[in-house]
């Protein structure tokens, strides 16, 4: 498995698939910062209008695609310098986004090394959702009518992810300890997560601002947690002392999206999720071409590659978190990662 890997990646390079493509991405950040500035003068040619907010969905989409962007940027596909893509990816998600560029990399570089891996992967720790059973076995009280219903509560608890994302932004740039580049981060945000607001408020009616905020944050919230959900949630829960190998680690745990070029550009290139883990530097562009290859290697290996519609992997993450909640409140006996393959 491992030797297929390096194969794998030298094919990819002989390919030119992680060749940078500047271009592209100046040309899509020329394009979001027009939707950016477009939003600002629908805001102030609308006036004190209901339509204000058809703007504030149109914030809440942009600033989406600017935190594909960044992620992009954080993985170092834009540039072929380290430096310029992350204080690209600091300034994109930190000063306009409005996410801490520190909080992210820290916890999404662990994502990356360990995808669906008890204990290791922070997108499956305990919180509002049970993303396996031995989490769902230890809640109580009220929390149990909530757990064994928390598929269907997924989308709509989406819509505060947008003001979570802020929150623990703030929380983890203000905490003690050592936070890389945090007296940048913190003029940036505490700057982005004002400035907005204020000019809300200027131009608004006091309540048609308040919906207008929570339009924008709701769908930025609901947008960037539904274009994450399908990558992971569902496929199978790997034990911490699990010894997947690279390859299997990564397609055994990740799940596609079909849908073509409309799809890449929607979820920003995360819809190649397979692609995206077993090569995280490489451009959007080059994703749906590598997927070729690495499908091929797979079918050649048996690993399983999977790849689903948008709607069809919605359907399977809500079924798959209401059977998680079927253990909430009661003993826990069969490890969810008992039916990962790998050892």
């Amino acid at each position: 498995m491992v030797n297929s890997y390096v194969t794998l990646l030298k094919q990819v390079r002989h390919d030119g698939f992680l060749r940078r493509r500047r271009g592209f991405y100046i040309a899509l950040f020329i394009t979001l910062l027009a939707a950016w500035s477009g939003t600002w003068v629908g805001l102030i040619l609308l006036e004190d209008t209901w339509f204000q907010l058809l703007t504030a969905a149109g914030m809440g989409v942009v600033l989406t695609q600017f935190g594909f962007l960044a992620h992009e940027a954080a993985h170092r596909q834009i540039f072929a310098s380290k430096i310029m893509n992350e204080w690209s990816a600091r300034l994109i998600g930190t000063g306009l986004v409005g996410i801490s560029y520190a909080i992210w990399t820290q916890k999404h570089t662990r994502h990356h090394n360990h995808p669906n891996m008890i204990d290791k992967d922070p997108d499956i720790r305990t919180g509002a959702i049970a993303f396996h059973p031995q989490t769902a076995a230890t809640r109580y009280g009220f929390m149990v009518r909530v757990t064994r219903r928390q598929g269907w509560l997924l989308f709509p608890l989406l819509l505060f992810l947008g003001l979570s994302l802020h929150v623990d932004s703030l929380k983890y740039l203000f905490r003690r300890g050592s936070v890389d580049h945090r007296w940048v981060e913190i003029p940036l945000i505490v700057m982005r997560l004002l400035v907005v607001p204020v000019l809300v408020f200027l131009m608004l009616p006091l309540g048609m601002a308040f919906a207008f905020l929570g339009v924008q944050v709701g769908v930025f919230g609901f947008y960037m947690g539904a274009s994450f959900a399908p990558n992971h949630k569902g496929m199978p829960i790997l034990a911490a002392s699990s010894r997947a190998d690279f390859l299997q680690r990564q397609v055994l745990t990740g799940r596609n999206i079909s849908g073509g070029w409309f799809m890449d550009a929607l979820m920003g290139g995360l819809n190649r999720q397979i692609e995206h883990h077993l090569f995280p530097d490489m451009p959007r562009p080059y994703l749906r071409r590598a997927s070729a290859l690495v499908r091929s290697t797979c079918r050649q290996l048996g690993i399983p590659y999977t790849e689903t519609s948008l709607i069809g992997s919605y359907v399977i993450v809500v079924r798959y978190l209401n059977s998680v909640g079927l253990f909430a409140g009661g003993p826990f006996e069969c490890p969810a990662a008992g039916s990962s393959r790998p050892r």
